[in-house]
């Protein structure tokens, strides 16, 4: 079963390679969809993939690489509105 999940992730994610980190781990994990920096000084990952899989992801935010510091990731699921053919960083 497909999921489409946005997620926003805070705490010291800015300026630590967390979208890089992000997206090694969607591709590895096989998952569509992108990440970006927000201007409130958050990262946003939008993850496509198979169900199971994009939970793990949403886990996996929590850790990001070994500079961050991650105070919160919140989730929620969203319509897919585009296929997406790889992961990208925005």
């Amino acid at each position: 079963m497909s999921l489409s999940v946005e997620a926003r992730v805070t705490g010291r994610v800015q300026g630590v390679a967390f979208r890089n980190w992000t997206k090694s781990r969607a591709d590895a994990l096989g998952l569509k969809g992108w990440v970006r920096n927000d201007v409130s000084g958050a990262v946003i990952a939008h993850l496509e993939g198979d169900k199971t899989t994009v939970h793990q992801m949403v886990k996996e935010l929590w850790n990001g690489p070994g500079a961050a510091s991650v105070r919160d990731v919140q989730s929620h699921r969203i319509p897919s509105v585009a296929p997406h053919m790889n992961f990208e960083i925005r």
